[in-house]
């Protein structure tokens, strides 16, 4: 049977991803915010721990990606390539090295979903939008100081975020709590009844290559909102860092297994296998 992921068949052409390396180009909006450190770190498993600076700092990233894999033959077929998604980043260390992590994730198709379990993003559905910069016509802001970019995030219809961001300047980094490697937790529950998990591993993912254009610093307005299937307002934002928007390309192609299966720690099993 052939294909990256399921469903593997004798030829591989239903497999919902191909096999890396796979390339995206899009825009990020990013505002990050400080919280109270506890919340942050109540989110991070053993043996992962708070960074030791800025502890309770949070980035809230949204993206309108096109993305491909070697061949490029999404880019022919639109609907393949173009998604978009929102994440929540904060930062950790293991072992004396500082990470960023992602708490939250949503996406709006089902190909970025499994490409990110893939990774250790924890992903779910959503609904993501935000503006498009265009140089031309009054219906869209140029890059330029002044211009404002916003975006919302819903889930199970309730939205879940919303965000305005002013551009001001041009600054060297768009911000520094989604700057580092990702330590992400790959998590499969074991199928029998009270069976541990057949895989937990902590692995470290990296982008290959990444380039990109100015980043646009700007004043930034956030505000989360409570939801009974969601948990990302109780981050709550107690005040705001910054906003920043850049263009980029991203080559995604691996990652690596930090601690393996049984080492990496205190991921919490479903409760129905403490009943």
């Amino acid at each position: 049977m052939r294909g990256f992921f399921y469903p593997r068949t004798p030829t591989g052409q239903a497999s919902i991803i191909p096999a890396p390396p796979w390339y995206y180009s899009g825009d990020m909006l990013t505002v990050e915010y400080r919280t109270d450190p506890a919340l942050v770190a109540a989110l991070l498993p053993p043996p992962l721990e708070p960074a030791p600076e800025d502890p309770g700092a949070v980035a809230i990233i949204w993206a309108d990606w096109q993305s491909c894999s070697e061949g490029g033959a999404e880019l022919l077929d639109p609907v393949r390539a173009q998604y978009k998604e929102t994440l929540v980043v904060v930062r950790c260390t293991y072992r004396g090295e500082i990470f960023s992590r992602c708490v939250f994730i949503w996406v709006d198709k089902d190909f970025a979903l499994v490409r990110g379990l893939h990774q250790g993003y924890p992903k779910k559905l959503g609904s993501i939008w935000m503006t498009r910069p265009h140089p031309y016509g009054r219906a869209a802001p140029r890059l330029e100081a002044g211009a404002t970019i916003a975006a919302t995030l819903a889930a199970a219809d309730r939205r879940l975020a919303q965000a305005v961001v002013t551009l001001r300047d041009v600054v060297e980094a768009p911000g520094f709590v989604n700057s580092h490697p990702m330590a992400h937790h790959r998590v499969v529950p074991g199928i029998a009844k009270g069976a541990p998990d057949a895989l937990n591993e902590l692995i470290r993912s990296a982008a290959a290559a990444v380039t990109g254009g100015p980043v646009w610093r700007g004043d930034a307005s956030l505000e989360l909102f409570e939801s009974p299937t969601e948990e990302l307002a109780a981050l709550r934002v107690d005040e705001i860092i910054g906003g920043y928007y850049r263009q980029v390309g991203v080559v995604w192609d691996g990652g690596e297994v930090l601690a393996p299966h049984g080492s990496g720690g205190g991921v919490q099993p479903p409760e129905a296998r403490e009943s």
